[in-house]
């Protein structure tokens, strides 16, 4: 992932200097270990207590947490539909919730709390076990609960608006990274607004991350959007000539209106929603969606990739969301400098202080497969801790875009610390080196490659107003 939104928002936002970082970081450890005394009985989904389970008690359980990932076109590489799928797979499911390995939700449940949460409950994974080691009766049958429904093709309903790749493109399988951009013309009958974008990956074992910026074209500057070059792959330099190639500047050579970000995409990723009148964009009749940042990652076999975007309109937005990161990229500098030495498992950390107050909407933390463990809290003015994410085992293939349950208030003069300690040893089964080598984060396109390293803590925001910490998220 490349988020180079580095200081677009500096007026908000900017980096922190010096603070005795023992005494901060000591405070938070202290806060921590007070915080999660009463987090089980946050937990929205509660287990029946009975020790005979049938599927009728466990099917709710995986409709909520498994299916939504284990259906047709979606990640998971098996279907949790019936109960005869998960009959026979039954020993599989006890053991990943018995692990904790499934459901995927990296961020510590007893740390901090999001909206769309899927990390079980101690009684649901006992009850699980427990029904499985009695045989996984079924029950009675007319009790069962239907399985939920999905639009196909979307982790969402059905799309307003399905943009699709004018051709497929080809992509090698020589065993390394791949980027390229790809330009997807929109021609609408009239001007409107788009709640989301969601970017459907064709092969998702592959998608390393996936930019993309919203290009909306003024009346009378633009008369083609569907001509030109498509896509353009690997080798791309002189950016002014291929936009020129691929008709992305206006008809008077001008650069149109550009609004970066817009389409976004990460293993596991599905794009926040945001209340209704909060964050979205201008679509205008004439536009574009310009793809700068496709990233694939090593295959051994060819592949074509026939990648699309569905659109899903809303109203005006009230308030327009800001965002920003920091670390890799961003407007804070990582410290020690992210050399990552071999065979040594190594901190890092970045801090950047908050100059108004802000509410803060959603966190994506983010690092490549050396991270090892991700932390980031706020320290308030008046020194209280607020705890942001904590992820104790980082997980590449899962990379979430946290969404609050309510806005978490920032006040004027707050620091937020992000921590992250990454593995450069044998022992790490992620380790694309063997034997390990020193990673850094590289320069540029470099940068973004698998077998390098980032170190990013990215997030959304709004200006605060008054009320923002009643605001449900999850509307």
């Amino acid at each position: 992932m490349c988020r180079s939104r580095t200081k677009t928002f500096s007026c908000h936002v900017s980096s922190s200097e010096g603070g005795n970082l023992f005494k901060l970081v000591l405070g938070a450890i202290i806060f921590c270990s007070f915080s999660s005394c009463n987090s089980d009985a946050n937990n929205s989904a509660q287990a029946t207590k009975n020790n005979n389970p049938t599927f009728v008690d466990i099917a709710p359980i995986i409709f909520e947490n498994c299916t939504p990932c284990h259906r047709k076109g979606q990640s998971g590489p098996i279907e949790f539909m019936t109960y005869e799928d998960i009959f026979k797979n039954k020993n599989k499911i006890k053991f990943v919730t018995q692990t904790k390995y499934m459901p995927p939700w990296p961020a510590d449940a007893d740390y901090t709390h999001f909206v769309g949460e899927r990390a079980l409950t101690k009684e649901e994974i006992e009850l699980i076990k427990l029904w499985v080691e009695n045989g996984a009766p079924k029950g009675d049958e007319s009790k069962i609960p239907a399985a939920p429904e999905f639009y196909a093709g979307s982790s969402f309903r059905k799309p307003d608006t399905v943009i699709k790749f004018k051709v497929p493109v080809p992509i090698k399988g020589n065993g390394t990274d791949h980027f390229y951009i790809v330009k997807l013309p929109i021609e609408l009958d009239k001007d409107t607004f788009v709640r989301y974008f969601e970017f459907v990956p064709n092969h998702r074992q592959l998608a390393h991350h996936i930019n993309g910026h919203l290009i909306n074209y003024e009346k009378s500057k633009k008369k083609d959007v569907q001509s030109g070059l498509s896509y353009a792959l690997d080798e791309f330099r002189d950016y002014k000539d291929l936009y020129s190639q691929m008709n992305i500047l206006n008809d008077d050579g001008t650069f149109p209106v550009l609004t970066p970000n817009t389409v976004y995409y990460l293993p596991g990723y599905t794009p926040p929603v945001y209340p209704s009148g909060i964050g979205g964009y201008q679509l205008n009749k004439t536009s574009s969606i310009l793809l700068k940042n496709i990233h694939y990652g090593p295959s051994n076999k060819d592949v074509l990739d026939s990648s699309y975007i569905n659109v899903f309109y809303g109203q005006k937005p009230k308030r327009p969301i800001y965002e920003t990161q920091m670390g890799t990229f961003g407007i804070s500098k990582i410290e020690p400098e992210l050399i990552l030495l071999p065979n040594k498992i190594q901190a890092f950390h970045t801090q950047a202080k908050i100059n108004n107050d802000i509410s803060l909407l959603s966190v994506n933390p983010h690092m490549h497969l050396l991270g090892k463990s991700f932390w980031a809290f706020a320290i308030q003015p008046n020194g209280d801790t607020v705890p942001l994410i904590r992820i104790k085992k980082w997980d590449f293939k899962w990379q979430y875009y946290y969404l609050y349950e309510h806005p978490v208030i920032l006040k004027a003069g707050s620091t937020i610390y992000a921590y992250g300690t990454f593995d450069n040893t044998d022992k790490n089964p992620f380790n694309p080196n063997h034997p390990p080598k020193i990673v850094t984060q590289g320069e540029g396109v470099k940068s973004m490659q698998t077998t390098e390293e980032m170190f990013q803590f990215i997030f959304s925001y709004l200006p605060y107003q008054v009320g923002d910490e009643k605001l449900d998220m999850s509307k």
